[in-house]
């Protein structure tokens, strides 16, 4: 039987938890991991509706985008609304687990979904995320650099952007070292003088994604069990460019203002946009962030977007458009309301043993007249 462990675990080689923002609380919120999975709903937010409607089709495991637990709960009285949904969750023995700000933060998330709909072309990541990334630098005897590189890269190092199983390795040098008790030294010595000793090491690097320092490292040390192994780990200024926060591209022909809007709204199944003034050019190049992403305008505008497309704008963000980009609201919901369909694609490579549904239940609290 399939865990809600095997569930999470495959989710998080997707979007690893470490991709998250600071605020966030994404990750397995209530239940066991090691509960065996009867069926799995997916939805964008946990209501009270929601979970009935889980229990109802027999899922005990709700997967969503929106943590039900953001702020710190003190009491359980059922006083408010994410009070009662997680008794309900708790009485039902439902699991709850949330895939928020770390789905966003992925070159294949939320946004790039948004793109997708839209048939943007070249995509990228828009704003790449910054210290996503460390380099270990390890000295090896020539007999044992390619086991070494092989343990590295099984346990994921050597992956740059579009290519895996990177490394670098530089001729062999000399090394230096004095044992300050009885240890084996995996380099072997070629001389000893004074108890120095030299011995012939090759130095090999790679780059990995730093939320994997520990499992580098786990993988050296089980290789060479009770041996000391010489290595170093730095922090790297270079961007992972998979790794980040919005999406832009370019559509597949220009538009000018109100045909993208219209187009837009037919790709987005939208009920009404709400637009900055529009501009005097052609709409082409596309920037995008599901949910609230103006904080990004800036850099739309920098890499020449001429249109931003985002959620939650507050009134005075409007005025920063100032002609040089038309900024189009979406609404929060409506631009992640399509990850329910991402997330099920994603499940379904792998679990096509299990009920894997998409809630029915519309849990948008915005509504228009």
């Amino acid at each position: 039987m399939v865990k809600v462990k095997d569930i999470t675990n495959y989710l998080e080689q997707w979007a690893p938890l470490a991709y998250q923002e600071s605020y966030d609380n994404a990750g397995l919120i209530i239940g066991s991991p090691i509960t065996e999975v009867t069926g799995i709903l997916l939805c964008l937010d946990i209501t009270e509706t929601i979970i009935e409607e889980a229990k109802d089709k027999n899922c005990n495991l709700i997967i969503a985008h929106h943590p039900i637990i953001f702020k710190p709960i003190k009491k359980l009285i059922g006083i408010n609304y994410v009070e009662r949904c997680v008794i309900q969750a708790i009485r039902y023995n439902i699991a709850i687990y949330t895939i928020h700000t770390n789905l966003d933060n992925i070159i294949q998330g939320v946004s790039y979904n948004m793109a997708r709909q839209l048939g943007l072309e070249a995509c990228k990541i828009l704003l790449p995320k910054p210290h996503t990334l460390q380099k270990l630098t390890a000295f090896v005897s020539p007999l044992q650099l390619e086991e070494v590189r092989n343990v590295l890269h099984q346990a994921g190092a050597g992956h740059i952007n579009h290519y895996s199983n990177c490394s670098f390795t530089s001729s062999a040098g000399t090394a230096t070292f004095q044992r300050n008790r009885s240890i084996h030294h995996p380099i072997g010595t070629l001389k000893q003088d004074d108890k120095v000793e030299w011995a012939t090491a090759h130095q090999l690097e790679v780059v990995f994604p730093a939320y994997l320092s520990k499992t580098i490292v786990g993988a050296l040390e089980q290789l060479y069990a009770c041996k000391e192994l010489a290595y170093y780990i730095q922090n790297i200024e270079n961007m992972d460019i998979q790794v980040g926060s919005g999406i832009i591209g370019e559509l597949p022909r220009s538009f000018n203002n109100q045909a993208f809007l219209t187009y837009l709204k037919e790709k987005m199944a939208l009920t009404c946009i709400k637009h900055s003034a529009l501009v005097k050019k052609d709409i082409k190049k596309v920037a995008l962030c599901g949910g609230a992403g103006i904080f990004l305008l800036t850099e739309a505008i920098k890499q020449g977007a001429d249109v931003f497309v985002t959620a939650d704008v507050k009134y005075h963000d409007f005025f920063s458009a100032e002609d040089q980009i038309l900024i189009a609201d979406i609404g929060h919901y409506e631009s992640e309301i399509a990850i329910k369909e991402l997330i099920y694609n994603k499940l379904s490579e792998k679990f096509s043993n299990i009920v894997l549904l998409k809630s029915a239940i519309q849990t948008n609290p915005v509504y228009y007249f």
